[in-house]
């Protein structure tokens, strides 16, 4: 048996703490590999999982707490844990001070910036990144070789079904998911949205903005003419944010921070999804999620997301504009898309719903016959590390 330490948190709400949470339960009853998590897994982390997959997992929970328990009990300064470690590593590549008997740096990124990359990375034994855009700039900064493993879907979640019935059922649902900031592009969404609207008044934009650092979003303005705030009671304010740029607040559904397994009730009312994203280091969880629910998707062609889409899966947004400016060095491979091209694409999925509906159920298949679920992460990421 391979103790592996999934260096990070997990959690039902963010993307490292959602693949942790996949990664894990694929695992909890694994033959060869046993996980173990970086921080204590308690019940608000699992979120919405249902007891009958919780009650699978509830031995490897309590093995990873043990875990963390001892470890905190050893002498200060202990890094050592007899296990494979993965550590989680951001734009900075920060790692931890463990050590394992091999240790890997699982990097995702977006800063091209990557002057201190080589001198970070040189203490682990192998890389692994999510997308071909991340390992070929890291490479270029290493000159080291990265393994890619890409993240999934859980599809027996996120799939179609039938419409509660409960929605208004002669509104267009445009959704749009992601943390507010730069990257995301929610200014873009905000901005051609608006023009949407002015020309189909049964538009509705259904946003899931939200994540557990708003003060991270708050101030972010991007090409709108006002920047988000906060609203009275501390969340982050979408709706009065939409107001101030032109929209009204009444076509906005701000669904607010959704644990992930209750995500598949909401996509599955959605007409379309929109992820203009001006860069990606992995493939987009919410535009995963919604081609598995059969949601037809219009998104960025760039970054990480060019390893998940296609002509014949996505409504693709080819205008890339550069982005950076006088940050240019920052944002290599980062792509502005137009307004007028989401613009178009969002009126041909209004106005041929029969072919962006089979758009849609494509894209599903796509997922399925490319691996793209955790299953098949959880599977090739322990065969790579037992290959190791």
């Amino acid at each position: 048996m391979n103790d592996v330490f999934l260096n990070w948190h997990l959690g039902s709400t963010f993307g490292w703490g959602i693949l942790g949470l996949n990664i894990f339960f694929n695992w909890a009853n694994d033959r060869d590999v046993r996980p173990l998590m970086g921080q204590p897994i308690t019940r608000d982390g699992l979120g919405l999982i249902d007891p009958l997959r919780l009650s699978r997992a509830y031995a490897a929970i309590e093995h990873s707490n043990r875990f963390l328990s001892a470890i905190a009990a050893e002498a200060s300064g202990h890094t050592n844990v007899d296990a494979i470690v993965i550590d989680a590593l951001g734009n900075d590549f920060a790692g931890s001070a463990y050590r394992g008997s091999r240790n890997v740096a699982r990097c995702i990124f977006e800063s091209t910036s990557l002057a201190s990359a080589k001198a970070s990375l040189a203490r682990y034994d192998e890389l692994l990144v999510a997308s071909r855009w991340n390992a070929e700039l890291i490479t270029q900064a290493t000159g080291r070789r990265a393994s890619v493993i890409f993240e999934g879907v859980d599809t027996s979640l996120f799939c179609p079904g039938p419409k509660s019935g409960l929605m208004d059922a002669d509104k267009f649902y445009v959704f749009s998911g992601g943390k507010v900031e730069f990257r995301k592009g929610q200014d873009l969404v905000l901005l051609a949205f608006a023009k949407f609207a002015e020309r189909h008044r049964d538009a509705v934009l259904v946003t899931a903005w939200h994540s557990i650092w708003p003060h991270l979003s708050v101030g972010f303005q991007g090409r709108l003419q006002s920047p988000l705030e906060l609203d009275a009671h501390g969340r982050l304010g979408v709706r009065d944010w939409a107001a101030r740029n032109g929209i009204d607040a009444r076509s906005v559904i701000d669904v607010g921070l959704v644990p992930n397994a209750m995500m598949p009730s909401i996509l599955r009312e959605m007409d379309v999804a929109l992820q203009p994203s001006r860069a990606e280091a992995c493939t987009s969880l919410p535009v995963k999620e919604s081609m598995a629910c059969c949601v037809p998707v219009i998104a960025a062609f760039n970054t990480g997301l060019k390893d998940l889409l296609d002509d014949d899966n996505a409504l693709l947004l080819r205008s890339q504009a550069s982005v950076g400016g006088g940050d240019a060095a920052t944002m290599q491979g980062w792509g502005e898309s137009d307004v007028d091209e989401i613009v178009a694409a969002l009126e041909f999925a209004y106005e041929d719903r029969e072919r962006a509906r089979a758009l849609g159920m494509r894209s599903r298949e796509w997922l399925i016959r490319h691996d793209r679920t955790w299953q098949a992460h959880a599977r090739d990421l322990k065969q790579w590390l037992l290959s190791l």
